[in-house]
């Protein structure tokens, strides 16, 4: 049992996620910090509020604390803005800049007629070599 553990924790796959979970929680604290820290000042700044958890209103004695959801949605939204403009542009231009990005396959322009085998167009109905209907391609 000892040894398909080994096995198991050895995989590659399992040491790749490891890996790509300490280097996420790491890029997640960068990201924070440089939201919390200099974004969101900066919103304060230009807008004269930094922080909405204090807004609620009461209805029937209970009490809806809306300021925090407000907060949490500009979070993800300046969050998603950031490492939009911070990380995915600049490593987009990187791979087409390197040619990494991967290209398309171009679709076939032909397909096998089922009852001769000859090449044919893939938009016919009807084999141009046995004359036998050849049901449409599904799109």
């Amino acid at each position: 049992m000892l040894s398909d553990f080994k096995k198991f924790v050895l995989r590659g796959n399992v040491v790749d996620l490891a890996v790509a979970v300490v280097v996420g929680l790491a890029f997640t604290a960068m990201i924070t910090a440089f939201v919390a820290d200099l974004i969101t000042p900066l919103i304060a700044a230009i807008f004269g509020k930094p922080d909405f958890s204090d807004l609620s209103f009461r209805l029937h004695g209970s009490t809806f604390r809306y300021g925090s959801f407000i907060n949490a949605v500009l979070s993800f939204l300046i969050i998603a803005t950031v490492v939009f403009f911070a990380v995915v542009v600049p490593l987009t231009a990187l791979m087409k800049r390197l040619n990494l990005v991967p290209k398309e396959e171009p679709k076939p322009e032909t397909r096998e007629c089922p009852q001769c085998l000859s090449d044919i167009p893939v938009a016919a109905r009807r084999c141009a070599f046995c004359t036998s209907e050849v049901a449409p391609t599904a799109a």
